[in-house]
């Protein structure tokens, strides 16, 4: 049964929703329901480093020009575009993106690394190889690697999919499994594909024969995704959508009744299997909130209803444009996802002109499926100097951290940075790309992505998307203070 904007007008006025502080700049609360109240304009003021007992202190300038690191901590290159090479002979592919961990063999780490690759092969030196049996679509250009490293620090790499597109963020499974996301709608014949692109497939780290014959789980909807996160409880898959013109949606995927979860089962689904549904969120005066962006405050709380997809195949009309004004809530660049304490963080990149709701440099929400609301729980303001090093924007992907709060990768404009932010809502930087892909004069720096602990919480993994590499980062980790 759906929470109606009645009963939550009613529970608001009950718990006195939104009174409850906790911290302040950017919180991310230590409770699913603890909130807070901090807004925009004084978030850009106190969201950087230099908090006194947060954090692991400044970052020291690397003389390799990699990755700039506090004092103590070090990193190694796991894999880097054209330089390492996979089990075949190939060149490491290109453009990381999206990745999680999962214990291996014999003491090894296993990594299942995205390839944001999209449109034709040639357009790429150096796509996802076409390794035989693990092809989608011979003309698309991205897909996904796992790395396998091993106690003493050899690597492996080899193919999981390919013949994908646009491969992004995706999300890790409760039984072990990898589902990769592509963000694209192209169909086949546009942009040289052969078949239609838009999907989720799953992708088994452990198992390689399991991956062949690749087929999309189409029951998840065909549109651009980015994330997707699995409640092992309720058996729902959130999933976030990264378009405008209209901004995208936050969908939820029901299963169908007697179904079980499990390695390989989502490829037997038939096409329109469960229920896809987009968000639609209300205040706590019932009023309808047509975009994220609306929330000025941390602590901000939403109800949320589900509005059923009409066709998620999308055959003549992209998902997010089948809904009439007043239907769904949006929000501009709908990112990267984490379950953890029984629910799932979503991100918000930035809000511009295209959102009718305030500009911000980042947002992250926390959607509580038992109470079936989405509470603002990290607000960054608009960056003034993206080019100065200090302040953050534009959190792309995220992981929990078993040291406490939100690890965050950075995808905004000029620095960009690894941070964190603690249970009490303090931000610190842990790394600092220093790798200029520009030039003297006009300095560039990729995004991160890909950021994710290891299984047992030592090793930090990250992507610096262009031209992709992959680093393993370790020192003193230790639990943030929640002040």
């Amino acid at each position: 049964m759906s929470l109606t904007r009645r009963d939550f007008a009613r529970r608001s006025a009950l718990t006195g929703a939104g009174v409850a502080l906790a911290g302040s700049v950017g919180a991310l609360a230590s409770a699913p329901n603890a909130l807070a109240s901090t807004d925009t304009e004084s978030v850009g003021e106190d969201h950087g480093s230099g908090h006194a007992g947060v954090g692991y202190g400044p970052l020291l300038p690397d003389p390799d020009g990699i990755l700039a690191l506090p004092a103590g901590f070090r990193y190694e290159i796991i894999t880097y575009c054209g330089r390492t090479r996979l089990e075949s002979g190939e060149f490491t592919p290109s453009n990381h993106d999206g990745t999680a961990t999962f214990d291996g063999p014999r003491g090894s780490t296993l990594l299942v690394n995205n390839h944001e690759l999209g449109g034709p092969r040639a357009d790429w030196p150096h796509p996802v190889p076409l390794t035989e049996g693990l092809v989608y679509d011979p003309a698309a250009s991205g897909g996904c690697t796992v790395v396998e490293v091993r106690p003493g620090g050899h690597v492996a790499e080899w193919v999981g999919i390919a013949g994908t597109s646009t491969n992004c963020a995706g999300g890790s499974t409760p039984w072990g499994t990898w589902l990769t996301c592509e963000e694209t709608e192209d169909k086949a014949g546009e942009e040289g594909m052969t078949k239609d692109h838009g999907y989720v497939f799953e992708v088994d780290p452990e198992d390689r024969r399991a991956n062949r014959d690749p087929e999309p789980v189409k029951a998840l909807g065909r549109y651009a995704h980015e994330a997707v996160v699995v409640d092992p409880k309720r058996g729902h898959l959130y999933l976030t959508e990264d378009a405008s013109g209209p901004n995208g949606l936050l969908y939820r995927w029901t299963p169908p009744e007697g179904f079980r979860h499990g390695r390989g089962r989502l490829r037997t689904l038939a096409d329109d299997a469960g229920r896809l549904e987009a968000f639609k969120c209300f205040d706590s005066g019932g009023r309808f909130v047509d975009d994220l962006s609306r929330a000025t405050k941390t602590g901000t709380v939403y109800g949320v209803d589900w509005i059923e997809v009409p066709d998620r195949d999308a055959r003549t009309v992209s998902v997010r444009k089948q809904f009439t004004a007043g239907q769904v809530t949006r929000a501009r660049k709908l990112e990267g996802m984490w379950w953890a304490d029984g629910g799932a963080y979503i991100v918000s990149s930035y809000a511009r002109d295209e959102s009718p709701g305030r500009p911000h440099d980042g947002q992250v929400w926390f959607y509580d499926p038992k109470r079936r609301t989405l509470t603002l729980k990290v607000l960054l303001g608009v960056n003034p100097d993206p080019s100065a090093d200090g302040a953050f924007d534009g959190p792309d992907n995220i992981t929990v951290s078993p040291y406490g709060g939100l690890v965050i990768a950075e995808d905004g404009d000029g620095v960009q940075h690894l941070f964190g932010a603690t249970d009490s809502g303090r931000t610190y930087p842990i790394a600092r790309n220093e790798l200029n892909i520009g030039t003297e004069e006009e300095p560039e720096y990729s995004e991160f992505t890909g950021v994710t602990f290891s299984p047992d919480g030592r090793t930090l993994y990250a992507n610096i998307q262009d031209p992709g590499i992959m680093l393993a980062v370790t020192g003193p980790w230790k639990r943030q203070k929640r002040r």
